[in-house]
């Protein structure tokens, strides 16, 4: 993963102390405690520098990881997934870097469209992947209890988040479960939706070790606040 750092030769050249010591940490050491295959763990640092917010690292890892370690595909997939969880107003910056990113390595776009669903039936399509990741009396249950004025939220969490982005291809169910697990363990402070995608996680195969791996993965990211706090929820749901 060493490779990763390569592009940061601008930190390299001017605090040569601090490059030496966070290339050892986030590309070495970090990686000794992780199970995660290089994808995986290219796509959950990805995910974790959208959350947050810092776009120049994301393109030169990015630069680095296409199509030795992601391709085209997988990164338009992780944008659009990054959507419903962070917001466009975080999103938006991401779409320009990989736009620059693909233009300079020759990538045409746009890239080839894998959506699986059309307005009539986005909101069918985005049930049935909620009932089959929480459990369908949960999902039920949701609904009827939200009140008078709020039940839209709900029908734009059916139609919008899992209609729209969790049918598509690109991405398998673990992947996408995977990168909003990293996605929300990152913004912090998102503790009750955290839980529920621990336990998302675990309905598509991601077990507690894979988890734990991704939290690895992305500490030197988000700091050991976030980094705890997550690591505490993943054992409370997983025991």
């Amino acid at each position: 993963m060493n490779s990763l750092f390569d592009n940061f030769g601008r930190i390299q050249k001017n605090d040569p102390e601090f490059h030496e010591i966070f290339k050892n940490f986030a590309f070495n050491e970090v990686f000794e405690y992780s199970t995660l295959s290089e994808k995986d763990s290219i796509l959950a640092i990805l995910a974790s520098l959208i959350a947050c917010q810092s776009p120049k690292a994301f393109k030169k890892i990015l630069i680095s990881a296409l199509d030795k370690d992601i391709t085209p595909e997988e990164v338009k997939e992780l944008l659009y997934q990054s959507v419903p969880y962070v917001g466009f107003g975080r999103a938006h910056n991401f779409f320009g870097v990989v736009i620059k990113v693909f233009d300079k390595k020759g990538i045409e776009m746009p890239v080839d469209s894998r959506s699986n669903t059309n307005p009539e039936n986005r909101y069918e399509k985005g049930r049935e992947i909620q009932d089959r990741y929480f459990g369908a009396d949960m999902i039920q249950m949701m609904n009827d209890s939200a009140p008078e004025g709020q039940k839209h939220f709900n029908r734009f969490l059916e139609g919008f988040c899992f209609g729209d982005f969790y049918t598509r291809d690109g991405l398998n169910d673990q992947q996408r479960e995977l990168i909003t697990f990293v996605f929300i363990a990152t913004l912090g402070g998102c503790e009750n939706q955290l839980r529920g995608h621990v336990q998302g996680n675990l309905s598509v195969g991601n077990d507690k070790e894979k988890l734990i791996s991704a939290i690895t993965v992305i500490m030197p990211y988000i700091g050991f606040p976030r980094t705890l706090n997550a690591l505490g929820i993943v054992n409370e749901i997983c025991e």
